[in-house]
């Protein structure tokens, strides 16, 4: 009989590829000649899996085994009398994939993702946190932060290097900031790629540093910026500020800074989206025989009519007196709810009064249940 490949790697004939995968991640784990050095069984194990793994994860390949067996694999395989080589084996590229974190154990390296030709020289993000007032965020505001923050350099003009010399190439990496390793493996060879230590990626080396910023091209210093808040933020907004941050290390490009948001709590309004609530106690009196009164707005005091008979509870809308809303036009609304205050502390003449006026009909409630409603929004 032939090589039953699904038997190899333990899975059955309907596996799906993923599993396929899964169950060739754990083999290919146990019996990898790094994990077991000098066992010949387990080195030609790792290869019998290998081989079923490369079978039954290419669809041409599986498809004919499925169909013919080993008969269906003739002439897919480079080895003497047609057998399975390292050399048919197409997934090496899939060893990231397949090993994950293992790869690097086992190989030493990493395949990188990109090729990294320059050293990174970016300077730094710095964040600000703004504490603004309801205030200041209902029609926006324009702040200056003072901030220490890294800026070039200006004796060196941001080289490093001090005026009248240069830098020189790096003679370990030849001014690639990289360098470069062979390693060997059954799989052939693989290069790893590490920042070279002697330039620390630059791959150049300053040999006459400045002696103003020691050769970094960068000193701290105190400056003062301005931030325009648009109206209607809220807190954990964030505003960025283009290359403003620190500047990077020898003319690095600057990071920038990040602006939060944290607004502060206000002591009359309570905020609910772009719009306000202000809590307003008014008289048994006020509430029964109406009034006009001044209350306090974002931008100064505006009279509010009460109507008489009006209900504690009851709501009122001022329109447009609330936050300008964030990027686009328009305002929120301040909305007034009142709330009858019961006198205390009544003298002997305010109780006379209100004694008189007990008896009265229509100074009697209505009955409690549902029906009061009809009576409390009306």
């Amino acid at each position: 009989m032939g090589k039953d490949y699904y038997k190899i790697l333990g899975v059955d004939r309907n596996a799906s590829e993923d599993e396929i995968k899964k169950t060739y991640r754990k083999m290919a784990l146990k019996y990898h000649p790094d994990r077991t050095k000098g066992d010949k069984q387990a080195e030609s194990k790792f290869k019998e899996v290998s081989e079923a793994y490369e079978v039954l994860t290419d669809p041409k390949k599986k498809s004919a085994y499925d169909r013919f067996g080993e008969d269906g694999l003739k002439g897919a395989f480079s080895g003497r009398g047609g057998g399975f080589t390292w050399d048919d084996f197409t997934h090496v590229n899939d060893f990231e994939d397949l090993f994950e974190n293992v790869f690097s154990d086992f190989f030493g390296t990493r395949r990188p993702s990109r090729r990294r030709t320059a050293y990174d020289r970016s300077g730094e993000d710095l964040r600000v946190d703004l504490r603004l007032t309801l205030e200041e965020i209902a029609d926006g505001v324009t702040k200056t932060i003072k901030i220490n923050k890294f800026k070039r350099c200006s004796v060196c003009t941001g080289t490093g290097a001090r005026p009248g010399t240069g830098a020189k190439t790096c003679l370990t990496c030849g001014g690639t900031g990289e360098i470069h390793t062979q390693s060997r493996s059954l799989f052939g060879t693989f290069v790893s790629v590490q920042t070279c230590h002697t330039c620390q990626g630059e791959g150049k080396i300053v040999s006459a540093p400045c002696t103003k910023c020691s050769g970094s091209g960068r000193v701290k210093e105190t400056e003062t910026i301005t931030v325009n808040i648009p109206a209607g933020v809220s807190s954990g907004n964030y505003i960025p500020l283009k290359g403003q941050g620190n500047v990077g290390p020898r003319n690095g490009s600057a990071g920038d800074i990040i602006v939060y948001i944290d607004e502060l709590e206000n002591k009359l309004f309570d905020r609910h989206g772009d719009d306000i609530v202000y809590e307003l106690p008014i008289s048994i009196t006020q509430a029964a025989l109406g009034d006009n009164i001044e209350i306090p707005t974002l931008n100064g005091r505006a009279k509010l009519k009460i109507p008489s008979g009006t209900q504690s509870g009851k709501i009122f809308r001022m329109r447009g007196k609330g936050i300008h809303h964030l990027h686009r036009n328009g305002s929120g609304d301040q909305l007034v709810r009142v709330w009858v205050w019961t006198p205390t502390n009544l003298g002997r003449d305010e109780k006379k009064l209100l004694e008189e006026l007990k008896n009265s009909s229509k100074m009697k409630p209505p009955e409690g249940g549902k029906s009061f409603l009809k009576y409390k929004d009306s």
